[in-house]
C-alpha cells in the first residue's frame, strides 16, 4: 500500500510542478522592458489556441504587445525551458554513470568541448547551421571521451581525477577558443556568444530544431533509469543482474554528449544547471532514477526559466548573460559540495 501511496504522491507532485512551470511561463511573458499585464498576456496566448482566436479582438497597443509576446518572449521562454530540461537530465545521467554528485557537463568539460567545436565550425568551416552543430557534437564527444580516459583507473573513475580532468579540458578548450578569436577577429562576436551563454537570440526556428531533439534525448535517457539504478548499487552488482555496464556507459555518454552539443549550438555555454538541479532533486526525493530523471527535467526547466527571466529583467533594458546567472547560483553550491566531501573524509 505504501508503494502505491508514494506513486500517487509523486504523480501529484509532478503535475503540480508541471502546472507551476506553465504558470511561470505565462508570468514570464509579462515582465521585461515593455510591461504587459497578465490579462493582456493571457488574451494573446489564448488567442493562438485553435477555435479561440475569433473570440478576441485586438486594439493597436495590444497588437504591439502580441508581437512582443509571440515573436520575442515566448520563443525565448520555451527555449530556456528546453535547455534547462536537457542540461538537468544529462547532469543526472552523468552523476549516475560516475556515481558522483559533482559530475556535470560543465564541470567535466563537455560544454567547453562543444563550444570549441562550434567555434571551429564558425571559423574553419565558416558558418552554416549544420557544420556548427556537427562540430559541436564532435567537440562534446571528444571532450567526454578524453576526460573519461584520463580519469579512469582500471574499471573505476575516481571523483578527484574526474574533476581535475574536466577542469583541464575546459581550460584547454577555452585557450583554443581564445586563439581562434585572435586569428578570426571578424567572427569573434559569434564565438563570444558561445562562451557567455545566452538564449537572447531565440527564435521559433531554433525551438523547432532544438526542442524535438532534446526532448527525444530526454525520453531515451529515461529508458536507462533501471540500468542507472543498478549501476549506483555497484558495477559488479549491475553485471551480475545482466547489465553490460561498459556498453550502457558508452551509450549514455554519446547520447548525453549529443544532447549537450545540440543545446550549446543555440545557447552557448550555460554552466552548473546539470550540477545543482539534479543534486537538489536527489536531496529532496532520493536517488531513484525513475523519480530523479523526470523531476530533474521539470526542475531544470523552472531553474533556467527563472535564471533567464532574471538575466533579462534585473538590469533592463540591459541584459546579463544567463550563463553568468547560473554560475552565480552554481559556483557557491559546488564549493559547498566540495566542503561537505572534505568533511566526510574525502571525495565520494
Amino acid at each position: 500500500m505504501a508503494y502505491y501511496e508514494k506513486r500517487k504522491h509523486y504523480r501529484r507532485l509532478f503535475f503540480g510542478m508541471l502546472f507551476l512551470l506553465m504558470a511561470s511561463m505565462v508570468l514570464a511573458t509579462t515582465v521585461g522592458a515593455a510591461e504587459i499585464s497578465m490579462k493582456d498576456s493571457l488574451k494573446i496566448l489564448l488567442g493562438e489556441v485553435p477555435y479561440m482566436k475569433n473570440l478576441f479582438s485586438w486594439t493597436g497597443s495590444e497588437e504591439k504587445f502580441r508581437v512582443i509576446v509571440l515573436s520575442i518572449r515566448l520563443p525565448r521562454i520555451l527555449l530556456s525551458a528546453v535547455v534547462g530540461t536537457g542540461l538537468s537530465v544529462v547532469g543526472a545521467s552523468f552523476q549516475g554513470i560516475f556515481k558522483n554528485p559533482m559530475a556535470d557537463p560543465y564541470i567535466m568539460g563537455v560544454s567547453s568541448g562543444a563550444a570549441l567545436g562550434a567555434a571551429a565550425g564558425i571559423t574553419v568551416l565558416s558558418g552554416g547551421v549544420l557544420p556548427v552543430q556537427v562540430m559541436a557534437f564532435i567537440g562534446a564527444l571528444s571532450a567526454v571521451l578524453l576526460v573519461f580516459h584520463i580519469a579512469r583507473v582500471g574499471h573505476k573513475i575516481p571523483v578527484l581525477p574526474l574533476i581535475l580532468a574536466g577542469v583541464a579540458i575546459s581550460a584547454m578548450s577555452s585557450a583554443v577558443i581564445s586563439m581562434l578569436m585572435i586569428f578570426h577577429r571578424d567572427q569573434a562576436d559569434q564565438i563570444i556568444f558561445w562562451t557567455m551563454g545566452s538564449v537572447a537570440s531565440a527564435s521559433w526556428a531554433d525551438l523547432i530544431y532544438v526542442g524535438p531533439l532534446v526532448l527525444l534525448s530526454v525520453v531515451l535517457l529515461n529508458l536507462y533509469r533501471r540500468e542507472l539504478n543498478l549501476m549506483i548499487s555497484g558495477e559488479d552488482t549491475a553485471y551480475s543482474l545482466g547489465v553490460d555496464v561498459e556498453k550502457v556507459k558508452k551509450r549514455l555518454l554519446i547520447l548525453s554528449s549529443f544532447t549537450v552539443a545540440v543545446i550549446v549550438s543555440v545557447s552557448g555555454i550555460i554552466g552548473f544547471v546539470g550540477l545543482i538541479v539534479p543534486h537538489g532533486v536527489r536531496m529532496v526525493l532520493g536517488g531513484d532514477h525513475r523519480v530523479l530523471l523526470p523531476f530533474s527535467a521539470l526542475a531544470g526547466a523552472l531553474f533556467m526559466l527563472f535564471s533567464d527571466t532574471l538575466a533579462r529583467t534585473v538590469l533592463a533594458p540591459m541584459e546579463i548573460p544567463v550563463g553568468a546567472i547560473t554560475a552565480l547560483f552554481g559556483a557557491p553550491y559546488f564549493i559547498l559540495l566540495l566542503y561537505r566531501s572534505k568533511k566526510s573524509g574525502g571525495f565520494l
